[in-house]
């Protein structure tokens, strides 16, 4: 009997009980740019796992086709009132987030996952807000199949077809980012509602021209929808808590009663607080004086963190304060020319000042994301290499 020829990979016990591994578990290896990768085979995905939004799904369209059959619905609208639209929006919302709900509270009771490190004071918040961005997406979508197919209708048994393949799609979406939760998404979680939240508000007030007053304006009673502007900052504000809890819980297993990662958690706190209050207290009149004041405490803080982030933040490097102080500076000169030299107006000066401190808020928990990540290479551990001998050979 001739054996593989090959080497052994002795790993240390500490990364073993890390990665929950033993001899039963693959790993992949993987060669990329003169690296040598090992990664941790997962599990297989299994059609068991989508069951549930079968279910789910099958229900709801059995249920609203009742509905439409008990009140002589024959035909239904693709879009506008009581349409095939109206009813995946939502209702796909409402089976989408149940089945978000049911399946990251199952991650959550796994150990070593993303979801478990998780507060529960932060649960509705993930789902509240992954629900926005599922209403963001089919309202998107329906709005584009409205332009394409106006006034089109179909006959309740065809409508009810389309409405279980968008359901089970929303569904099954829903569940794979459930299962897939991580810091990643969570980051870009944030920067996908409030950068869609602003943008729809701009949008729904481009006939009242916003930027003739304030970004600030986009919130006040004077414009359209400005509700929803509102509750972007104050839907973003609970995502930055979540992922601020989420992140430095890691952070804290590594460097653990370190001061300087409790002063950075205290001032993201509070930053996250203050764009919820400025989303709270609006720009009008009985409240200009409020949200002026949290608005202004909001660029303070972030010129605290550009400035104290060399010592508050573990391995920072060059180029991370370099593309800081760049921001900070930046921050700097358009505030001479908006209120010294009278060159920018409020609106520009407003948002190109939101897009350099939101750039710069977005680049600095990916860093801190990053650094949950590196907690292996920290501690550097060499591995040993044992050659595999045949039987041949050792004749």
């Amino acid at each position: 009997m001739v054996k593989e020829k090959g080497y052994f990979i002795r790993v240390p016990d500490d990364i073993v009980s890390r990665l929950d591994l033993n001899t039963e578990h693959e790993l992949t290896m993987t060669i990329q740019d003169n690296r040598l990768i090992l990664t941790k085979t997962t599990a297989k995905s299994d059609w068991r796992q989508y069951l549930g939004s079968a279910i789910v799904t099958l229900l709801s369209s059995i249920g609203l086709l009742i509905y439409w059959l008990i009140n002589g619905i024959n035909e239904v609208k693709l879009t506008g009132s009581y349409s095939i639209a109206s009813f995946v929006i939502v209702m796909g919302v409402l089976t989408g987030s149940l089945v978000f709900g049911v399946t990251f509270i199952k991650q959550r009771r796994i150990e070593n996952t993303a979801a478990s490190k998780l507060y529960w004071r932060n649960f509705p918040t993930i789902i509240i807000s992954f629900a926005v961005i599922l209403l963001l997406v089919l309202t998107g979508v329906f709005w584009l199949l409205g332009s394409l197919f106006t006034g089109a209708s179909l006959d309740c048994w065809t409508a009810t077809i389309i409405f279980l393949l968008f359901n089970f799609i929303s569904n099954c979406c829903m569940l794979l980012v459930a299962r897939s939760f991580d810091s990643v998404r969570l980051i870009t979680l944030f920067a996908m509602v409030i950068v869609s939240g602003v943008v729809i508000a701009m949008a729904a007030n481009g006939q009242r021209h916003w930027w003739q007053y304030n970004l600030s304006f986009l919130g006040t009673n004077s414009a359209t929808s400005s509700w929803q502007f509102n509750f972007t900052l104050i839907i973003a504000a609970f995502i930055l808590i979540a992922l601020i809890d989420y992140l430095f819980v890691s952070l804290h297993e590594l460097y653990p009663n370190n001061w300087r990662l409790l002063t950075l958690r205290i001032l993201l706190m509070l930053l996250a607080i203050d764009l919820g209050a400025v989303g709270l207290f609006p720009n009008n009149s009985n409240l200009h004086i409020l949200h002026d004041r949290v608005a202004t405490y909001l660029v303070y803080l972030i010129i605290i963190l550009i400035i104290g982030i060399r010592w508050l933040l573990p391995q920072v490097t060059r180029e991370f304060l370099s593309i800081s102080y760049g921001i900070a500076a930046a921050l700097i000169v358009m505030a001479i020319a908006f209120q010294v030299v009278g060159y920018l107006s409020l609106t520009v000066f407003e948002i190109s000042a939101f897009i350099l401190a939101f750039t710069w808020i977005v680049m600095l928990f990916r860093r801190l994301q990053l650094l949950t990540q590196e907690s292996f290479a920290i501690n550097t551990f060499k591995i040993s290499l044992t050659q595999l001998v045949t039987d041949e050979d050792e004749g």
